[in-house]
């Protein structure tokens, strides 16, 4: 009896081994698939990464001017790079805002008549800063970063005019908030945006592969003969995600040594392999939805349409753009639903932060139970297809 077991076992993973390969091969026949892999994995996260940028540099600001004195010339210095640059004065503020309007100027600072005067009296003075927000993350930055210049010089002038420094406050008692960047202390954008675009790829690829796989068999006529076989519905699916796992896999390695690692220099503090078994997990996870979508669907272009509508709600709730804490509450919750998140979570935190398996027990069992659900709704849907 126990020879028996023995030999089941050896036949079952020398079917596996032999389907695997199967699969392997016919992926490498689809040089249009290939070509799209290969691109996802390299070109496409080095384009993430360098040509997506959150952080303001040289900003254009124009500027209207009506003192004309020593302390509006001061302020107006203070706009310099690397976050702004001054691209002269305007004569009023009509041409400031159609400079606005036409995307050649980003802010237009407007300085009133009497400014200099009015600081030397000790009176409020409003300075007026108009901004171009149609890109919005640069637009508050820029808000910002103006508020603060602004705020400085206003500290400044306020000390100067009762005779103090700002090196005579520091004998006096006071509270400083001051803010320390921990992780990507530069706080580089390609870092983030550029792990943000490879998690992104592996979620449409574990989806969109072992379902263009189950779908491929469809169009040729395949699936029924492999169905006739003596190959249970598990042994004819579990070859097509663990290929395609297999392929997802050498390409995250690809992109982490050679696109994070050589060209954006990221600094990876946590366990590689425990990031990998992570991403194993994952797609083991997101491949069920791929299965479930291949039994929706005919045809590659159908799968295509269903993926689309299935991956908008499962990037949008991953947290990966949109920071959950200024989600709504019922959004929050159901981001628990994503996949993604929780690898978002522990990717991160892997690679960037050097977190382990005590602070990610509980983002990786929650995946391990969604993904449990997802991979048996898919070889579910499956065996009913044929029934």
């Amino acid at each position: 009896m126990r020879f028996l077991r023995i030999e089941q076992m050896s036949l079952w993973c020398r079917r596996l081994r032999v389907l695997t390969i199967k699969e392997l091969l016919q992926l490498s026949r689809d040089l249009a698939l290939v070509f799209v892999i290969v691109y996802a994995f390299t070109v496409d996260i080095y384009i993430a990464g360098s040509g997506v940028s959150l952080q303001l540099n040289h900003a254009a600001v124009v500027v209207m001017d009506g003192d004309h004195s020593r302390a509006s010339r001061e302020l107006i210095y203070r706009f310099r790079p690397p976050y702004f640059r001054l691209d002269g004065e305007v004569p009023d503020a009509s041409t400031g805002i159609c400079l606005l309007d036409q995307g050649k100027a980003m802010a237009l600072l407007d300085i009133p008549p009497d400014f200099q005067r009015r600081l030397e009296e000790g009176r409020s003075v409003a300075v007026q800063m108009q901004i171009d927000t149609s890109n919005a993350v640069l637009g508050t930055l820029a808000a910002g970063y103006a508020g603060q210049i602004v705020g400085k010089y206003s500290m400044e002038a306020a000390l100067a005019r009762t005779g103090l420094t700002e090196e005579s406050l520091d004998t006096l008692p006071r509270i400083e908030d001051r803010h320390r960047v921990w992780y990507n202390p530069n706080q580089n954008d390609a870092w983030f945006i550029a792990i943000a675009e490879l998690m992104t790829v592996i979620t449409i690829l574990s989806i969109v592969l072992p379902a263009a796989a189950t779908v491929r068999e469809k169009e040729r006529g395949t699936i029924e003969q492999l169905v006739v076989s003596p190959l249970t519905p598990t042994q004819i699916l579990l070859p097509k995600v663990l290929s395609m796992m297999l392929v997802i896999l050498a390409g995250t390695a690809v992109s982490i040594f050679l696109i994070l690692d050589l060209v954006f220099a990221v600094p990876f503090k946590g366990s590689l392999p425990l990031f990998f078994a992570v991403t194993i997990l994952y797609v083991f996870s997101t491949a069920g939805i791929g299965l479930v979508a291949a039994t929706l669907t005919r045809n590659l272009a159908q799968v295509g349409m269903l993926t689309i509508l299935i991956l908008a709600p499962i990037i949008l709730l991953s947290g990966i753009w949109t920071p959950p804490e200024t989600m709504p509450t019922v959004l929050r919750q159901a981001m628990f639903l994503s996949p993604l998140y929780y690898y978002v979570e522990m990717g991160y935190a892997i690679l960037l932060k050097g977190a382990g398996l005590k602070i990610l027990w509980d983002s990786l069992l929650g995946l391990s139970l969604l993904g449990s659900l997802l991979f048996g709704l898919g070889v579910w849907r499956f065996k009913r297809q044929f029934k």
